[in-house]
């Protein structure tokens, strides 16, 4: 395939060239430096800790803090996105998210470092939305389906790597940088995708003269806050009271929202969220499936590293080589997973449903029969329930988003990403939980076959709400 050497003179010119791949590589890109950095810091922890000598609350807000910065600001990144086209949000939040990764990796105590990756989230929030907008806007019909197959792969892929890349950074001590590494890596990255934005990427039709609904804006922030905050921090708080009263706030806050918004779109302004979207049955299903499918995502790769790290004793280097082959069977399977869901429906995904189950299944039963494994076993595992992720991921994003107008690419992106972000907290925090409370009154081996039970009863559910989908869509 060649690929012309001008840069296209308007959006409509690169949407009739190939230039719309190299696009879609760029924000891909991003796309995966922000997964790989979700998880990434995960088995650097006892390092950050020894180095930085940071406090338990300090080093949980590393994680924390990163989620709620970007799952709070995301919808308004989306809409942002909206008015001033993909393009300029995309390079502020790829500026932004750049530098914050070289203060994470410059830190020198544990609170600045938490700043950092807060900073950090927030930046993500605005580039993050224009991903999906791109793509929404760029691509059509079949083509769409192989574009959402390689934006699923960085999904997918990015947490995997992001766990493998850490044990080996970490291991490897690059200049005797230690744990900065895994930040200090995102800035050459970082640098290049702006170059290459741009560059390479058209400008697209924004909303001129129209205002952010600021209002909507800080309403959802402190609902969200109000939301995912207990879920993330409410275990290691010891879930008193007061946190469930703060969570009703902010479904309280959430309710709130829909006569806010339909007070300006009486005004004719443009809200916050297209509450057209809330009104389609099927745009909703495809939301609660997004909804239970993340309970089970961030929250496996949770459990099994816990499970790697005080249950099996794996160094950051076994942890992060045992996903490995998980990832390179994500990543061939991702590719055709899009394409294939575009031409076969929802039973294409019902299908990776059933193989996530079997390997969720496959995998408890070996470890409660076998108790400890080699990395290597464990990594053999893992392929089957990494294959039925990847049939699942990217093509369930395309059918939730395929209903949503151009115009609103940015707002309905961030509506799904942010249910994607709460259904991750929702995961870590319920599986989380009963992880920690199953080891401590038994073992780390029966702690793992409960979550493992748990994470497949959600797959479960994931899997009849896209069967209601696909009956919606017909």
């Amino acid at each position: 395939m060649s690929f012309p050497l001008t840069v296209p003179a308007s959006f409509a010119e690169a949407k009739q060239g190939d230039r719309r791949w190299w696009v879609l590589a760029i924000v891909v890109a991003a796309q995966f430096i922000f997964g790989v950095d979700a998880f990434i810091v995960n088995v650097a922890i006892p390092s950050m800790r020894a180095d930085l000598n940071a406090t338990t609350g300090e080093i949980q807000g590393v994680i924390v803090l990163y989620q709620i910065a970007f799952a709070t600001l995301i919808i308004t990144g989306g809409r942002l996105g909206d008015i001033r086209g993909p393009k300029p949000i995309f390079l502020l939040g790829l500026i932004g998210f750049t530098l914050a990764s070289a203060w994470c990796g410059l830190a020198r105590s544990g609170g600045e470092l938490v700043t950092a990756r807060a900073v950090q989230g927030a930046a993500a929030a605005l580039m993050i939305p224009q991903v999906l907008a791109t793509i929404h806007r760029l691509f059509r019909d079949d083509e769409r389906g192989r574009a959402f197959g390689i934006f699923g792969f960085t999904l997918g892929f990015g947490a995997a790597v992001g766990f493998g890349l850490g044990g080996w950074l970490v291991a490897l001590d690059v200049a005797a940088l230690g744990w900065r590494t895994i930040f200090f890596v995102n800035v050459p990255i970082g640098l290049a995708l702006m170059g290459a934005t741009l560059w390479l990427m058209p400008p697209m039709a924004g909303k001129p003269g129209t205002k952010l609904d600021m209002a909507g804006a800080t309403v959802l922030l402190v609902a969200l806050l109000c939301l995912i905050g207990p879920l993330l921090l409410g275990a290691d708080l010891g879930w008193e009271s007061w946190l469930f009263a703060v969570m009703a706030s902010g479904l309280v806050l959430l309710a709130l929202i829909w006569p806010l918004e339909r007070r300006i779109e009486r005004r004719r302004g443009l809200p916050l969220v297209h509450l057209d979207l809330l009104h389609d049955a099927s745009f909703v299903t495809g939301l609660l499936a997004v909804l239970f499918f993340t309970f089970a995502n961030i929250s496996f790769y949770l459990v099994l590293t816990l499970y790697m790290q005080l249950g099996l004793k794996f160094t950051a280097l076994q942890s992060g080589s045992t996903v490995l082959p998980l990832a390179v069977a994500f990543a061939v399977v991702s590719r055709i997973a899009g394409p294939r869901a575009q031409h076969r429906g929802t039973a294409a995904l019902l299908q990776g449903c059933g193989i996530q189950i079997a390997g969720l299944g496959i995998l408890g039963f070996t470890v409660a029969l076998a108790g400890n494994l080699a990395p290597s076993a464990l990594a053999l595992l893992l392929v089957v329930f990494g294959i039925g992720q990847a049939m699942v991921m990217a093509p369930l994003y395309g059918v939730v988003l395929s209903k949503v107008p151009p115009a609103h690419a940015g707002s309905g992106g961030g509506v799904v990403s942010t249910v994607q972000q709460i259904g991750n907290a929702f995961g870590v925090a319920v599986v989380g939980a009963l992880y920690y409370a199953v080891a401590a009154a038994d073992s780390a081996r029966v702690a793992f076959v409960a979550s493992i039970a748990l994470l497949a009863v959600a797959v479960a559910v994931t899997a009849g709400l896209i069967g209601r989908l696909g009956r919606k869509l017909v």
